[in-house]
């Protein structure tokens, strides 16, 4: 089994910053892709950022320039480094994974259960 634990939300004002992180543990035998999304009240959960096996990062349009994804692999954690947070910005953050699991042949999608991002104006 395969967990997916994030830290790092709380609440901030506009113009603040905050780093999300997100430790994927349990039985992995190897992580394809880490991934943060968001979720605000009323909206469908979006893409903020993602990041291959190799490094290779895209991010959604809202938050590009402002938010950086990294991950250590060694760890097996993903970082959300969020800058010039906006009200909007507010939403429960959630972390993904494409995960092989030791005994599978194949990755399977993994979700943390969130944190909480609240940005004031």
């Amino acid at each position: 089994q395969v967990q997916l634990m994030e830290s790092g939300g709380g609440l901030v004002q506009a113009g603040g910053s905050l780093r999300l992180s997100c430790a994927a543990s349990g039985s992995i035998s190897s992580i394809i892709a880490m991934a943060w999304y968001r979720q605000a009240p009323g909206k469908e959960r979006e893409l903020v950022a993602r990041i291959s096996s190799v490094g290779s990062t895209n991010y959604g349009d809202s938050v590009k320039g402002r938010f950086s994804i990294s991950r250590d692999n060694a760890k097996n954690t993903v970082y959300l480094q969020m800058n010039s947070l906006k009200p909007e910005d507010t939403a429960v953050y959630y972390c993904n994974s494409a995960v092989v699991a030791a005994g599978d042949y194949y990755a399977r999608n993994y979700w943390g259960k969130g944190t909480l991002v609240t940005v004031s104006s």
